[in-house]
Parts: structure tokens; C-alpha cells; sequence
């Protein structure tokens, strides 16, 4: 574990270093010397850096093989979400039948309506996501490993959980990583993700937190809430596909409107995208104000 963390002690660095020296954040991939896309092909073209991260402890390498160009395979990246307070449950069946219709990853919902969601989705490919702690991430990690459990027993496949933000900006990343931890454990093998709300954080406070959550055993870093003043940005996936390496899921969500928007985070690394205007954008319309 500490060759792990000297690694990632070296990886932190070397992102922010590059941060400071190139400005717009973008750094060079060691096998080409060009930009880094976050091609996902770091166990091709980078195999000795790969074997350094085995040799740290890494149990999964993950590679993503050719880009996402079709409507088809990018509608199974997007977690279509609604979680207004005031969510109906008309609103809710109409988000399931069309997460089924256009074949998305899972529907994001509050944990109220995950029963509903789990009966409307029963057979189909699409999951289940809820949110833990949402939106602000300030409960308890008891409070929060038992809303997961749950979460589970209703029906739920995914889990969203958000960071305890202010036990991070204080430095204590003991109760940060135990926190995480807390919902890993009660997860119980299922995918969590962590909300960091990159709008509040700085650059090295994002790089903190990622490595936090990769640390505790999660598997998504995730942008945002929605609801805490901002969104997804090509900078902060990109940031974070950096740090976690391709190990990791990233999901951007915030703000994301058009299909253009998808793509160009895609291309920063992102694996997952959370979407309410996940219809329009898949229809190529106008989209109005939302998560």
C-alpha cells in the first residue's frame, strides 16, 4: 500500500505540475508525446507504466478499445436522471419507459422511488441508481451505509454517493476515505459512485479527493451533483481521468445538454454521463434549464 500511495503521490504531482506549466491542463501521453485523449489504450501503448501500477497493487486494468461514435453506443453511456424534490410518480414512469425505449445505462432517481423504478425496469437491461447523502453529502457514514443498504434491499444496482465535501476541504481525509469506505462495504460488490461537486473543490483538492475514492474502492469518480452551483467541464474529466488512470469509471454530470456536450466528455475520459436531458439530446434538440 505505501508503494501504491508513493505512486500516486508521483501521479498528483505530475498533474499538477503540468497544470501549472501548460495552462489549459493538457498533458502528453508517453507512448505518442501527443496530447492525451484518454483513449482508454494505456495497456497497448503504455504497457511498462501499466505493469508499475500492477506492481503497486492494482487488481483490474481496464481498456476501452475504439471510440463511442454511434447514437446507440452512447445512449448505453448516459444515466438518465431526474431527482427534483417535486418528482411525481408519473415522472418517474415516464423516465423508465424511456431509459427502455432508448436503451440507457440505468435511470438516477432519489431512493423513494427506487421500488417503482425496479418494478418498471424489471427484465430490461437498464439499472437502477440512486443517490446516497444527496445532495450536500454532509450525513453521517452510518447514516449513509444504511440508506445504501436500503437502497439494495428496494431494488437498487447502482449507487451515487456524495463526498463528505467539508471534511475534505478540512483536511481530513481519514473520515473522507471511511466515509467512502462505509458505503463500499454495504454496497456490498455493486457500483459506487462518488460525487466529489468539483465546483467547490480546488484543482488539488480534485486530485485529493480522486485519489481518495480510488483508495476506498469505489469504482466512479463523479463530477457533480447538479445542484451545487455547477457542472460537468472537458477540464475536470479530463483532470480526473488523469489521476484515477484507466482503472476507474468517470462519470460527468451537470449541465450536460446537447450531444455535443456528451461527446467532447467522452473524449476527456468519461465513461458514464448523467443527463436529464438525455431525450434531447439524443434527439439532437434544444434543451431547456436542468441537471
Amino acid at each position: 500500500m505505501a508503494e501504491f500511495d508513493e505512486l500516486i503521490d508521483r501521479i498528483t504531482k505530475n498533474v499538477m505540475r503540468r497544470l501549472a506549466e501548460e495552462g489549459a491542463g493538457v498533458s502528453l501521453c508517453p507512448a505518442t508525446g501527443a496530447e492525451c485523449i484518454a483513449c482508454g489504450l494505456c495497456v497497448v501503448k503504455c504497457p511498462s507504466e501499466v505493469e508499475r501500477v500492477v506492481a503497486a497493487g492494482a487488481e483490474r486494468i481496464g481498456a476501452t478499445i475504439g471510440a463511442r461514435t454511434t447514437k446507440e453506443e452512447i445512449a448505453r453511456t448516459i444515466d438518465h436522471t431526474y431527482l427534483k424534490p417535486d418528482a411525481s410518480p408519473e415522472e418517474i414512469t415516464q423516465l423508465c419507459e424511456e431509459a427502455r425505449r432508448y436503451n440507457f445505462a440505468s435511470v438516477c432517481i432519489n431512493p423513494s422511488y427506487v421500488p417503482l423504478a425496479a418494478k418498471l425496469l424489471k427484465g430490461s437491461p437498464v439499472k437502477v441508481t440512486t443517490v446516497i447523502g444527496f445532495p450536500l453529502g454532509a450525513t453521517t457514514s452510518t447514516a449513509k451505509a444504511l440508506e445504501t443498504r436500503d437502497a439494495i434491499a428496494n431494488g437498487a444496482d447502482e449507487i451515487d454517493m456524495v463526498m463528505n465535501i467539508g471534511a475534505l476541504k478540512a483536511k481530513n481525509y481519514d473520515l473522507v476515505k471511511k466515509d467512502i469506505q462505509a458505503v463500499v462495504n454495504a454496497a456490498n460488490g455493486r457500483t459506487v459512485k462518488v460525487i466529489l461537486e468539483t465546483a467547490l473543490l480546488t484543482q488539488e483538492e480534485k486530485i485529493k479527493a480522486c485519489r481518495i475514492a480510488k483508495e476506498a474502492g469505489a469504482d466512479f469518480v463523479k463530477t457533480s451533483t447538479g445542484f451545487g452551483g455547477g457542472g460537468a467541464t472537458v477540464a475536470d474529466v479530463a483532470l480526473m481521468r488523469r489521476v484515477v488512470g484507466p482503472i476507474m469509471g468517470v462519470k460527468a454530470s451537470g449541465g450536460i445538454r446537447t450531444f455535443e456536450d456528451v461527446q467532447a466528455l467522452l473524449k476527456a475520459g468519461a465513461t458514464r454521463i448523467g443527463a436529464s436531458a438525455s431525450v434531447a439530446i439524443m434527439k439532437g434538440i434544444p434543451a431547456g434549464a436542468g441537471y
